[in-house]
């Protein structure tokens, strides 16, 4: 009998090792890992100047905690706020504490304007974690189911639609901040056009709300450039990073620029391991090998590959509604559930995802080449082929 709590739904297969794209089981078995540990192995595998951060800052120091200076938290946050074009960063563990954190300021901000019971406009189907907050703050009734009651303070609207914000602003005086993902993942690789986003930073600048980015699955290099917002010549006041951030070690982020920069001060905000020196020494690794490997650029070469691979073998197959991405952050949507298409994967030694009931999504390691991202179409596609005529 374990003794986990019966929280995951687990596959069933353990994983002894990795290398770059590639994982190995107990039996020896070889899968091509097209998921990344959902998002967060951005270099792949074993990844070995990672390796060696993660390794020399464990021999030297793994924790002092934030009563003390922290020399590698300092430098992480400089090179994340020049990166970012964002002035100033809180550490935590994890993206669902970081938009805790932007849930924290954005509320704070109100306050501050003498807002009693501010709100943030959230979207439909959209994913920002599992605590009571960004539960709430999640558009998904199956998150939410049995956890009532929710937290107060949200007002939600469909995902893309200006329309409904715009009427919102109309008449609802306690609305501080918009948070929103510039890609959806959990909701099924949904990408907006780039003025979706232009148009948010329109609506925040006239109304003095925040615009608040959940970048904790599309960034660090995900979507072809190091932030997704990057790609539409707007800058948030927040921002927030996971995920990959730190290539497998926790570590969260909660960016900020401006007068949101601004709003926490001591003791409105904190975390025992956040930002401690062993995370900060991986994430420092991970930006560093990112930027010197090109990763983003390749992240947009090889995910446009994949669609154009997927798309070609896919073609006047029935079922197949279509194949998005931007990056290496890649949907196949199907006009069925198609849960099943995740183990019959793993048989095949590929590793794959199943979201939002009907998307086959793809979150490969940004080190994949294009000989890795071609099996990737190879196999995938076949199964999909195989899995529609079947039903």
């Amino acid at each position: 009998m374990s003794h986990l709590m019966n929280t995951y739904a687990r596959l069933p297969v353990a994983f002894t090792r990795g290398e770059g794209v590639w994982l190995w089981d107990e039996q020896g078995k070889r899968y091509l890992d097209a998921v990344a540990g959902v998002a967060v192995n951005g270099l792949g595998h074993a990844h070995p100047k990672l390796a060696q951060a993660i390794c020399e800052q464990a021999k030297t120091l793994i924790h002092t905690s934030n009563l003390y200076q922290i020399p590698k938290q300092e430098r992480l946050g400089a090179k994340l706020a020049q990166l970012a074009g964002m002035d100033k960063v809180f550490f935590c563990n994890s993206g669902a504490e970081a938009n805790e954190a932007a849930i924290k300021l954005a509320r704070l901000y109100g306050h501050n304007k003498g807002i009693d019971t501010p709100a943030i406009i959230v979207m439909e189907k959209s994913f920002h974690g599992r605590t009571m907050a960004t539960l709430t703050a999640t558009g998904s009734r199956k998150v939410q189911a049995g956890f009532e009651p929710l937290v107060s303070g949200f007002v939600r609207v469909p995902y893309n639609d200006i329309a409904s914000i715009n009427q919102i602003a109309g008449h609802n005086k306690n609305i501080v901040a918009i948070l929103v993902e510039p890609v959806q993942g959990e909701g099924g690789i949904q990408i907006p056009p780039p003025s979706y986003l232009q148009e948010l930073r329109r609506i925040c600048d006239s109304h003095g709300w925040l615009l608040m980015l959940d970048e904790v699955q599309t960034g660090i290099g995900r979507t072809g450039s190091m932030f997704a917002f990057q790609q539409t010549g707007i800058t948030p006041d927040v921002m927030t990073l996971a995920k990959s951030l730190g290539s497998g070690v926790p570590i969260g982020a909660c960016l900020a620029k401006g007068i949101a920069a601004e709003v926490f001060k001591p003791g409105n905000h904190g975390s025992t391991f956040g930002g401690n020196p062993l995370a900060c020494a991986a994430a420092l690794a991970t930006l560093a090998a990112v930027e010197e490997q090109n990763l983003c650029q390749q992240a947009a070469e090889i995910g446009a590959l994949i669609r154009d691979g997927l798309n070609n073998q896919l073609a006047g197959t029935a079922g197949v509604v279509g194949v998005r991405g931007a990056g290496l952050m890649i949907g196949v949507e199907l006009d069925r559930p198609c849960g099943d298409l995740v183990k019959l994967a793993l048989a095949q030694g590929l590793i794959i995802n199943v979201t939002a009931v009907s998307v086959v999504r793809l979150l490969p390691p940004l080190v994949m080449k294009r000989d890795e991202a071609q099996q990737v179409v190879d196999m995938l596609a076949p199964l999909i082929k195989d899995f529609l005529a079947q039903k």
